[in-house]
């Protein structure tokens, strides 16, 4: 009987000084393949289990005759040039589990950067641990323990070696750009991002791993781990989205449809469809609430938290005794088409 396989990718490695693989390069990662694919990349690879193989010269030669006939998308031009620093690679995940390798750890990032997988909806489990901190340069990725020789070989040349930055998440469009997006300033969402189309992220918005928008969207503010932005929504200006990675939650952030978080402003709980957040406001899940009729009459006080489902609402301070409120919202908050429509 043929085993199911969850994903897989061929791939360029890039290795450090000591023959170790630091990060990976997935140019077409694919997703739930028929069974004459898994059959093929089975007899390729000879795994068993979710693993990885550096392709010999044995096993290129079949991937090859699988590209001519028709088994694999073709991906013919990743054998080639590759230098002594890179490997080429064939990931295999047979079930949805945690990475314990940096390329399989590749892999689920580039799926989600792909929209191949949605955000909270694939195995992270353990994911920093696995990945290493990485010199990411205008001259490609450098292990921490390269570095120094790295730059002193560019000052040798009269250059200078630019690290952009050191981190385990390398920008997410060296490695992919989803089709009717926009970015302004590409060091601001990470690989394993997941941007819908239609999306514009400005100069300040910020989009981290497993996190991003379903659709049409515009993001001046941060969306953090976990959190994910329905289509027609608005996080304005140094706007936060409260995401899990660091304070300890459970409960995963979400930004309903045709929603609006104005400048300067945050939530900590799920925020339901046609909901506004005025600018300044930070509302956390456990914050007291007074909910007022469209006669400005107090109907009750709850929690934040535990309105989270009651869409089109308007949450406010009131500017003399400084309470957060909450009215019915008459309107309907839309996005500018002109600025999404030719994405």
């Amino acid at each position: 009987m043929i085993q199911e396989v969850h994903s897989y990718a061929f791939g360029i490695g890039t290795k450090n000084s000591t023959g170790e693989i630091i990060e990976v390069f997935y140019p077409r990662p694919q997703i739930h393949p028929d069974k004459i694919v898994v059959q093929r990349l089975i007899e390729i690879s000879g795994l068993a289990n979710t693993g990885y193989i550096e392709l010999t010269e044995a096993q290129t030669d079949l991937v090859n005759r699988s590209f001519s006939e028709g088994v694999f998308i073709d991906q013919s031009e990743i054998f080639e040039g590759i230098s002594a620093a890179n490997t080429t690679i064939l990931m295999l995940q047979m079930e949805d589990t945690a990475p314990k390798s940096i390329p399989e750890a590749f892999l689920k990032l580039h799926l989600l950067s792909h929209r191949l997988a949605e955000p909270n909806k694939i195995n992270l489990d353990g994911l920093f641990g696995v990945l290493k901190n990485i010199a990411w340069t205008d001259q490609g990725p450098v292990d921490l323990i390269d570095l120094p020789l790295r730059q002193l070989e560019a000052r040798a040349q009269g250059k200078v070696l630019s690290v952009e930055s050191v981190d385990k998440f390398p920008k997410m469009t060296n490695y992919v750009v989803p089709s009717g997006i926009r970015i302004a300033d590409t060091s601001r969402v990470r690989l394993g991002a997941y941007i819908g189309s239609g999306t514009t992220v400005m100069h300040e918005g910020f989009v981290n791993f497993n996190a991003g928008t379903q659709g049409t969207a515009m993001v001046e503010g941060r969306i953090s781990a976990g959190v994910i932005v329905a289509k027609g929504s608005d996080l304005g200006g140094s706007s936060s989205t409260m995401g899990t990675l660091s304070g300890g939650g459970t409960e995963l952030v979400s930004v309903g449809e045709n929603c609006l978080i104005g400048a300067n402003a945050g939530i900590g709980f799920p925020l339901a469809d046609g909901c506004t957040i005025e600018a300044g406001l930070y509302v956390t899940a456990g914050m007291k609430v007074n909910m007022l009729n469209a006669e400005g009459d107090l109907i009750k006080i709850a929690k934040a938290k535990d309105i989270r489902t009651e869409k089109n609402l308007i949450f406010r301070r009131n500017s003399l005794s400084g309470a957060i409120e909450c009215i019915p919202d008459p309107g309907s908050m839309s996005l500018n088409e002109e600025l999404h429509s030719h994405n």
